[in-house]
């Protein structure tokens, strides 16, 4: 695209940028796990910290180029070291505070990492790596502490330029599927790419305080976290929440604190509307997307009917941008379910095995035109992988792996991964349908829906069910949820075969693991 400058940094040219626009408005609005503790810091604040943070990893050994892992929780600490390493020119590899020693250990030797920047609990899952370790918020024999280094670190940074096709950032893939996979960005496809990301589909301006349920090591913290607020000004709010996501408390956080903008997992909106939504008001909330994974009609239903707000879904990878959206500035009515329809700058099909595209109404994979023209926010290449990129660009496309269906109105359905799709005597079923009626039945907090190998169908549809508090396991209840998708979806949908669960496996990003309930006996 023409628009792509030769040279581009997220830090110098955005960060800075509003530094000197809006040096006194806030940037980062943080509140501490217990509420106890909060900081704001300005754009001129955060800016300066990154600068010295830049000075504080170059100091530390660490050049343009290096892969360093950054496995924090929500603290200021986080964006200040992200920032500081785009501003460098190292890539920074974010990683989710759940890894285990094991996923670590993939992670650095996957990677290379040259260096690590983590608190207590993170380098106590460090094992045998000889690169440099950096520490924040306590002391630890071996690791360089952060607080001391960017306080010693002089306040203004110079460094070699960075281009806008250099190695900006690398995210693993949340691993529905198989092993994580190495997503690399450019310092433009992500610093850039998210400007559709922030301006348009999270609706953002300089006056918003954006709050976005997440955690900071897996893609969506740099869509609604990082990239895309601040490409549109807005401040961040965070709350270092480090236990399991409570319903009841993002309801009151929401509720108490002038949040404008709000962004939530569908696994966090299903807990959330099974609370008495009448008791809580938010009066300064106005705008509200979803994204991760498809959301269920029920829940758009419900959030809509308590609240009047209606909920912008939104589909993506952690190798794009925002790619299909519904969008507020369009000024068309969102229907519940759909995902909405491409954003600026994409070319998006449906393809058939052949990479022809379908008909209306029919599923196929979604697809990216890559080729004569790349566009801006999607991924440069699966990282040391290219039996991956072989097999996901083909032709003039990227191939997703994710299927949908277009309506006569434009929108775009969401059915699910290609590898999740079951496919019974004459049928194609897609897990999302049976698990969204399944939803709409009282009983029901949660399901997972899979194939399960038959003799005479190939496979039939089976239901892993989370009952809701006040609910018993039986067979009767079985018959009775069978009967319920019957009723709510075609007959031929309706799952032969229900097991009740206390819970789901899912990803550190919190998608259910289908893989793994397939793989149950």
């Amino acid at each position: 695209m023409s628009d792509i400058p030769a040279y581009f940094n997220f830090a110098t040219d955005v960060m800075d940028d509003w530094a000197r626009r809006q040096p006194e408005a806030l940037a980062l609005w943080w509140i501490a796990e217990d509420s106890t503790q909060e900081k704001k810091l300005t754009f001129a604040g955060i800016a300066a910290d990154s600068r010295r943070a830049a000075n504080f990893f170059r100091d530390c050994g660490i050049q343009p180029g290096d892969p360093v892992l950054v496995m924090l929780p929500r603290i200021p600490e986080w964006w200040i070291s992200m920032l500081g390493l785009i501003r460098l020119g190292a890539i920074p590899l974010p990683g989710p505070t759940m890894l285990t020693t094991k996923d670590v250990r993939y992670r650095i030797e996957s990677a290379g990492v040259r260096a690590l920047v983590t608190d207590d609990d993170g380098a106590a899952k460090v094992d045998g790596f000889h690169g440099q370790r950096i520490l924040i918020g306590s002391e630890r024999q071996g690791w360089v502490n952060f607080g001391a280094g960017l306080r010693d670190a002089a306040s203004e940074f110079t460094g070699e330029l960075t281009r806008a096709d250099d190695p900006g950032i690398i995210y693993f893939t949340s691993a529905t599927t198989g092993q994580p996979k190495m997503v690399l960005h450019t310092q433009a496809s992500y610093g850039l790419g998210h400007r559709v990301t922030g301006k348009l589909w999270l609706d953002l301006k300089p006056t918003d305080l954006h709050w976005c349920i997440t955690d900071t090591g897996w893609g969506k913290a740099a869509w609604s976290c990082l990239f895309g607020p601040w490409q549109a000004g807005a401040c961040v709010f965070a709350v270092d929440g480090r236990g399991k996501f409570g319903a009841t408390s993002a309801l009151r956080t929401l509720a108490q604190y002038p949040i404008t903008t709000w962004c939530v997992p569908p696994t966090a909106l299903r807990l959330i509307v099974r609370e008495d939504l009448s008791a809580y008001h938010f009066p300064q909330l106005r705008h509200c997307t979803s994204a991760g994974e498809a959301l269920n009609p029920e829940v758009f239903n419900i959030w809509k009917n308590a609240t009047g707000l209606t909920i912008y879904e939104g589909y993506g990878q952690t190798e794009t941008v925002a790619l299909i959206a519904n969008i507020r500035s369009r000024n068309r009515p969102v229907s519940p379910g759909s995902i909405g329809q491409p954003t600026p700058g994409f070319e998006v099909a449906l393809l058939d095995p052949e990479l022809n595209e379908v008909p209306v109404d029919v599923e196929g994979e979604i697809a990216v035109r890559c080729k004569p023209h790349r566009p801006l926010g999607l991924f440069r290449e699966y990282w040391r992988n290219p039996e991956e990129n072989e097999r996901r660009f083909r032709g003039d496309w990227y191939l997703t792996g994710d299927l949908a269906r277009r309506d006569t109105a434009g929108d775009y359905w969401f059915a699910g991964r290609s590898d999740d799709m079951i496919k019974s005597a004459a049928y194609r079923i897609g897990p999302f349908e049976v698990e969204s009626a399944l939803l709409e039945h009282p009983a029901v907090l949660e399901s997972g829906v899979v194939g399960k190998p038959d003799p005479i169908r190939g496979q039939i549809v089976k239901a892993y069910v989370v009952l809701r508090r006040g609910f018993s396991a039986s067979e009767a209840l079985k018959a009775e949820l069978q009967n319920h998708c019957k009723q709510v979806t075609a007959p031929y949908k309706y799952p032969r075969a229900v097991e009740f669960v206390d819970e789901l496996p899912k990803t550190i990003s919190g998608k259910i693991r289908r893989v793994e309930l397939r793989e149950q006996k």
